[in-house]
């Protein structure tokens, strides 16, 4: 919540996993953005992300029915919630998910938190869901595991790009299309916000010459990175308890896969305009240089 700090804003703070305290938080409010998810590719428990991920959302779902008055609610959902096309083949929001075989917990309970959300539309609360692509740019605090990504290219700490690539969005735009869903998405719907698609080695070199860094020089096979994560993960589970370097189901779903989309429907309905990528890394590359990337390189 660190970056709410400072805006002219009225903070109540409520738990996803302590229903009591949802009901005062939406006490009042006629539009409701459902942000709040956990966004890991491993956790120690992984159980906590799906109680937060699904039962969370049904949870502050409910406490918005019974407050009533509420006139539109916009979840973010995910890229992960939707279909991947064959190839290159862009993937769009009527996309079925498919991914049983090479999703991690993340993407299933982001899938399956989209759902939850959706049939509330038939209880009687408007419910629209954004699906963010992959959000690039400032103030990633935590990082997520797209942001430590760039930081690891912005630090000269990663040789290596997988194989298969991409959408990637200025988080900004990002931001912005979820104020156009509140405005002008249908109840029921879901809009897919990103930017450009993109290889993951075109965005690794870019990432590095904005950052004035030297380029990777290397692709990492999907199978190695997975062969390697599966190591990894039994370490991190058994011994470190600390999140691994390399994680097999995270690299099945994204190495040798091209999670590119089509952003029709947002750009007509919702008048969602992205800005060209290599801005987003800009705006990255400087914060991550001001702060974190800064104390990874050291």
């Amino acid at each position: 919540l660190g970056n709410l700090a400072g805006l002219p804003i009225e903070r109540v703070e409520g738990d996803l996993l302590d229903t009591r305290s949802l009901r005062p938080a939406v006490e009042g409010c006629d539009t409701i953005f459902h942000l709040a998810a956990i966004y890991k590719a491993w956790m120690p428990d992984p159980s906590v992300m799906y109680r937060v991920n699904i039962h969370g959302t049904r949870a502050l779902f409910a406490a918005a029915l019974q407050a009533g008055g509420v006139e539109r609610v916009v979840y973010t959902s995910s890229l992960a919630a939707v279909g991947v096309g064959p190839g290159e083949e862009l993937a769009s929001e009527e996309t079925i998910f498919n991914d049983w075989l090479t999703a991690d917990n993340y993407v299933l309970s982001k899938y399956m938190s989209e759902l939850e959300a959706l049939s509330f539309n038939l209880k009687g609360l408007p419910v629209v869901a954004v699906n963010p692509t992959l959000p690039i740019g400032s103030k990633d605090i935590a990082p997520t595991p797209t942001g430590d990504l760039v930081q690891r290219y912005v630090a000269g700490q990663n040789p290596t790009w997988l194989p298969g690539g991409a959408n990637c969005g200025s988080v900004r735009d990002i931001a912005g299309g979820h104020w156009l869903a509140a405005l002008r998405g249908r109840p029921g719907e879901r809009y897919i916000l990103g930017g450009e698609n993109v290889s993951y080695k075109d965005f690794a070199v870019r990432c590095c010459r904005i950052a004035g860094v030297a380029a990777p020089k290397y692709e990492i096979k999907t199978g190695m990175v997975r062969f390697l994560g599966k190591i990894n993960e039994w370490i991190a589970d058994h011994v470190t308890h600390r999140t691994p370097m390399f994680m097999d189901k995270a690299a099945g779903y994204v190495g040798g896969r091209f999670l590119y989309v089509d952003q029709t429907k947002a750009k007509v309905e919702l008048g969602y305009d992205p800005r060209p990528l290599d801005e987003a890394i800009a705006d990255a590359v400087e914060w991550f240089r001001a702060g974190r990337a800064v104390a990874l390189a050291k």
